[in-house]
């Protein structure tokens, strides 16, 4: 199980993320705009994906990763539970998430960087 602590670290390594409330939870932002959010009292998190990347991720294993049940789904809000997913999963969603929202220049960064390291 991911804890609230293993999250934020992983949520704010990347460049200029800050930590917000957002309807009573704690939502990580780049630029003022949410990549994330996570609620500890039901165990999971949402991200904000792209199509194709929210596609991807869903299909590793539905009981893991899966769209937000509604039309926020369908803009690719996504739920990880954090009760299932790996740190190797929840790091590659989170970096995946923050590059889909962080502006390009701060999203480069974060792709170099994981370029240069293996997880």
């Amino acid at each position: 199980m991911i804890t609230v602590e293993q999250f934020r670290t992983i949520a704010t390594e990347f460049p200029e993320v800050t930590e917000a409330l957002h309807s009573g939870n704690t939502s990580f932002q780049v630029k003022k705009k949410i990549f994330a959010v996570i609620n500890p009292l039901e165990g999971r998190a949402t991200i904000k994906l792209n199509e194709s990347d929210q596609y991807a991720f869903c299909a590793f294993d539905k009981s893991v990763i899966f769209p937000v049940p509604n039309k926020w789904g369908k803009h690719g809000w996504t739920h990880l539970n954090l009760k299932k997913i790996s740190l190797e999963i929840l790091h590659d969603a989170l970096a995946t998430a923050y590059c889909t929202i962080a502006p390009k220049k701060l999203a480069q960064l974060v792709i170099l960087k994981n370029d240069e390291t293996d997880f």
